[in-house]
């Protein structure tokens, strides 16, 4: 930060002593002066940059209230002593003394503009942010179009501030494609997004990078986002790609994977997930999981498999539930002789509502051409 301050001035002094430049005419003196304060404060040790800084402030003082001339020599004197400020540390009165350079209206505006960026730099520099964002938001007005850079840096900024919408609202103005942004810079934005509650736009945001961004954090993110604005069935699909692309694996990926299908109205393609994954060994087969299958072919209402899966968790467990469970099921979709054996089973396991649905059956003399029939029936009624 300093070198920048030292090199500016070297530039200015250059313009002024040539008169290239449209600001009040610098008498020798204050010339010859200026350069030789600035000479010093290179590679100066301590005491040095002291003497300099005191020398710029008194000169700077002693020119407040003089001609023109006067007062943009001020302008520099200030900007060395805030140069030799900045060297020693002292990045609050190094911007405080740029603040009052950029304030003097007989400067240059390109120069006065120069001075307030600085000022934010150095505010930024002293812990004050705050001021460092009112500083650099002059600057960027007045500069039209700044750098890319600078309009993060602000961004950054106004995010530790916990100034969401204004972030969000300087992130909306960036007209770079989101393409080009960095890890950082996404992550950044991603964040600032879902704090400003935009959530729509940070799964926008995080959709355009998950073919290419290889992290499984990437993935899961984007599946809650998409759940936290109502849309299961997209969190389901996000899911379902993550673990086609092998960005998600293991368990814990695919009992989340079995979940969302079922909350995004696609059960058949939980259960078949289900399946394979006890099938591959990727799922132990405890009851907990086979219970799970079963109610993802219920849910799919495919009879056949869902009465199968019911029997197999019903005879494994034990549990009147499961029973009844197989007995009501088998009820609903017409498979009287199952369903008694199944409600039976329950009966006698303490379901006490077993009884009620018994007595809903048809006599087992009407059920008996059906059941010699039913191939669901014959496939469980060993277990039962």
């Amino acid at each position: 930060m300093p070198r920048c301050l030292l090199s500016t001035l070297s530039a200015v002094l250059l313009l002024v002593s040539s008169g290239a430049q449209a600001q009040p005419a610098l008498p020798g003196s204050f010339i010859r002066d200026l350069q030789s304060l600035e000479s010093r404060l290179e590679e100066a040790p301590a005491e040095v940059l002291t003497e300099v800084q005191a020398k710029a402030r008194r000169q700077a003082e002693r020119l407040v209230a003089g001609n023109a001339a006067d007062r943009w020599a001020r302008a520099l004197y200030l900007q060395l002593a805030a140069g030799a400020a900045s060297r020693r540390g002292e990045h609050k009165r190094a911007a405080e003394w740029l603040d009052a350079a950029a304030g003097i209206e007989v400067a240059p505006a390109a120069w006065r503009q120069a001075r307030r960026r600085e000022a934010a730099l150095q505010y930024r520099a002293a812990s004050r942010t705050a001021l460092a964002v009112e500083r650099l938001i002059l600057w960027m007005d007045e500069a039209g179009q700044p750098a890319t850079d600078e309009r993060w840096r602000l961004i950054g900024w106004l995010a530790e501030l916990e100034r969401w919408e204004a972030a969000a609202a300087r992130l909306e103005a960036l007209v770079e494609a989101s393409g080009a942004w960095s890890a950082d810079r996404r992550a950044l934005a991603l964040s600032i997004y879902r704090q400003a509650g935009r959530e729509s736009r940070a799964l926008a945001l995080l959709r355009e990078h998950l073919e290419s961004d290889g992290e499984p954090a990437q993935w899961r993110r984007a599946a809650a986002l998409a759940q936290r604005l109502g849309d299961p069935g997209l969190a389901a699909a996000l899911w379902e790609a993550g673990w086609r692309r092998g960005r998600l694996t293991g368990k814990e990926d695919l009992l989340r994977l079995v979940r969302l299908h079922l909350a995004g109205g696609t059960p058949a393609r939980a259960a078949e997930h289900l399946a394979r994954g006890l099938e591959d060994g990727v799922l132990a087969g405890e009851a907990r999981h086979r219970r799970l299958l079963a109610t993802a072919w219920e849910a799919a209402r495919d009879h056949s498999r869902a009465l199968s899966a019911w029997q197999v968790v019903s005879r494994e467990s034990g549990q009147a539930a499961d029973w009844l469970r197989l007995g009501q099921l088998a009820h609903g979709w017409g498979h009287e002789a199952l369903a008694r054996r199944a409600l039976c089973r329950a009966q006698a396991l303490g379901a006490e509502e077993a009884e009620a649905w018994l007595a809903s059956l048809p006599d087992a003399g009407e059920e008996g051409a059906s059941a010699a029939g039913d191939q669901v029936e014959r496939s469980v009624q060993t277990g039962a």
